[in-house]
């Protein structure tokens, strides 16, 4: 399993933290664990709430107002006061390639100065608050006891589907079984 794996979390996993949520897989070693982010769970939070950015003459529409405003995801359950980023920006230096033109971490000094000079747009960026990690051999024990479904090479997906819609659109998309899965109600005694 390499980084850039989308990590689909099957209906009634019982852990409120995954439910229907789907991971980006960012690093895997076997001697040392794994670490994803959440990618389909919303916070209230914003990128100002995070960091102390400069003062704008008009904070709510001038050109850094959509820096200040983008949005923090919950990136999982451990280290909820880290912040972490995907990006589309292969010339930063330290980020690690994650396929599909989809980058983890890097000099975020460096990417921050982007975004404020405005040379870096802010769709081409999500921030997570947070992250999801695994000691060593067990993402590959909750995988075997079926917890989790595989989406290979995805890591694209976090800059084309809406996260809302992510746990969905990516299982129609494997189609046949998992077709099937997308469609499962939250609560099948309801049905």
């Amino acid at each position: 399993m390499k980084p850039g794996t989308l990590l689909l979390a099957k209906p009634f996993l019982g852990d409120d933290n995954f439910e229907r949520s789907v991971v980006l897989l960012c690093r895997r070693d076997p001697a040392e664990g794994a670490f994803g982010l959440v990618l389909t769970q919303a916070t209230d939070l914003v990128l100002t709430d995070a960091l102390d950015l400069p003062e704008a003459p008009d904070e709510l529409s001038g050109p850094l107002a959509p820096v200040r405003a983008l949005p923090l995801r919950a990136g999982g359950p451990v280290g909820p006061d880290t912040l972490h980023v995907v990006h589309q920006l292969a010339e930063l230096p330290g980020a690690a390639p994650l396929g599909q033109g989809a980058y983890w971490g890097g000099d975020f000094e460096l990417l921050l100065a982007g975004l404020l000079s405005g040379a870096v747009g802010p769709d081409t960026v999500r921030l997570f608050v947070g992250y999801a990690g695994w000691a060593a051999g067990q993402l590959e024990d909750e995988i075997g006891r079926g917890s989790w479904i595989r989406q290979p090479a995805s890591a694209g997906k976090v800059f084309t589907l809406e996260p809302e819609a992510l746990w969905r659109a990516v299982l129609r998309e494997k189609g046949g079984r998992y077709r099937a899965l997308a469609n499962y109600p939250l609560d099948p005694r309801l049905n």
